[in-house]
Formats: structure tokens, C-alpha cells, sequence
């Protein structure tokens, strides 16, 4: 589940009569997907340049995704801030895939817009319905795929091997990305679904800038699994 957008989410916000609409949360993401593009090509035309601050920059991604969330008034002012930084980190990360792999990049991005507008269209006309049962199970998953990859970073400090197969382009290792694709695409129906919630419950106007900057995370986090799922069946 998106660690922006929960059931306690709204909850801890302050109302007013300036509220939240769906045409808003587009417009800003728009926004952000803009400066997630200009910060794209800068990753992707300089990657040269950029690669020695790339590990500061993700920390700094990092940090000012956590300040956000814990701080939802700052996201009008921070957000763009992260676009713009995750938009370096994923045009140097794309290049890195594209020159290995030619053609990928293209690919992933067609995969990612399509696969946002088919589970859109699903919310919208109710084939898949945000169920508390739903919730509870595309959360339990999306835990543990997020406790795999922290155990498996943790070992490979330490040099240790071990949950290969998640970088494994054999059988298994496709499988379990496929199964890691799914998981991130069904999460973008929580996502509507909150928003959805958000809109219903007239929550302050600078939630449609997080409400955005949160679907941002969940369509990063598919698009770098279809990116990892291409690699693998291209290998």
C-alpha cells in the first residue's frame, strides 16, 4: 500500500472551506509530471554529470518524500522539489537500462501510461472495487515485497547472498516480477479510491498537491518494476 495515501490519511488533516477536487488532483499532477520530465532529461542528456550526485540526490528525494508525508501542508512547496529530483534519478536510471538493452525505455514508459489508463478505466467503471478486503490484501503484498527488497539490501551491505531471484531473468525470477507488476498496478486503485475519498470528504485545497505527489510514488514504483521486467525478459 502507497505509504502516502492510507485510510488515516484525511484524518489528520485540517478542513476548511477552500476543499479538494478531482480536477484539481489532475491538474497537479500534470504539473509534477512536467517537472518530473524537465528533471528526466537532464538525468537522461547529462548523465555523466549527474551520476556523482545521484546517491545524494535519491537521499535527498528520500527526505523530502518522508517531510511530506509526515508534513502534508509542506506538499505545495516540496513536492515539485521531488519531481524534479526523482525525474534526474530516472532519466540517468532509464539511460543506464536503454544503453544496455536499446529500445526499453520507450517500452517501459508505453507499458507504465498504458497500464495507469487500464486501471483507471477499471476504477472508474467499478470492475475492480476498492474493497476492505482488497485493501487488506494488496496491503499484506505490497509489505512483503517492500520487506524483501529492505532484507535483501541489508544482506548485500553485508555481502552476503541472498533472495537472488529477484534479479534472476530465469523463470522464476520473470514470474516474481510479473507478480511484483500486478501488485503495483492494483495499488493505483487504492490510490484512486483515497483520492476519491479525499474529493468526498472535503478535504483543504493543498491535498490535491498530495494527492498527486502520492500517485507519482506508486506509478514511479511500477514503472522501475516494468523497467526490471523487461531487462529480465530481454536478457
Amino acid at each position: 500500500m502507497n505509504p502516502a495515501l492510507n485510510n488515516k490519511t484525511f484524518q489528520t488533516v485540517s478542513y476548511g472551506d477552500d476543499v479538494m477536487t478531482t480536477s484539481g488532483v489532475v491538474n497537479k499532477s500534470f504539473i509534477l509530471w512536467l517537472i518530473l520530465a524537465a528533471g528526466a532529461y537532464i538525468g537522461w542528456k547529462y548523465a555523466a554529470a549527474v551520476m556523482p550526485f545521484y546517491f545524494p540526490v535519491l537521499i535527498g528525494v528520500f527526505v523530502l518524500s518522508l517531510i511530506v508525508i509526515f508534513k502534508k501542508t509542506t506538499c505545495p512547496y516540496l513536492s515539485p522539489f521531488y519531481a524534479f529530483g526523482e525525474g534526474v534519478i530516472m532519466g540517468a536510471l532509464t539511460l543506464f537500462f536503454e544503453k544496455q538493452y536499446p529500445g526499453i525505455a520507450f517500452n517501459a514508459v508505453f507499458l507504465t501510461i498504458s497500464v495507469l489508463f487500464c486501471m483507471l478505466a477499471a476504477f472508474k467503471a467499478g470492475i475492480i472495487k476498492a474493497t476492505n478486503k482488497f485493501y487488506a490484501i494488496l496491503g499484506i503484498c505490497t509489505l512483503a515485497i517492500c520487506l524483501l527488497y529492505v532484507v535483501e539490501l541489508l544482506l548485500s551491505m553485508f555481502g552476503i547472498t541472498g533472495f537472488t531471484f529477484i534479479y534472476s531473468s530465469g523463470t522464476f525470477g520473470i514470474l516474481f516480477s510479473v507478480f511484483v507488476v500486478i501488485i503495483a498496478a492494483l495499488n493505483l486503485i487504492l490510490d484512486f479510491d483515497m483520492i476519491q475519498r479525499g474529493v468526498a470528504a472535503g478535504a483543504p485545497k493543498y491535498m490535491e498537491w498530495y494527492g498527486a505527489f502520492a500517485l507519482m510514488i506508486t506509478i514511479i514504483w511500477l514503472y522501475l518494476e516494468i523497467l526490471r521486467l523487461l531487462s529480465k525478459i530481454r536478457n
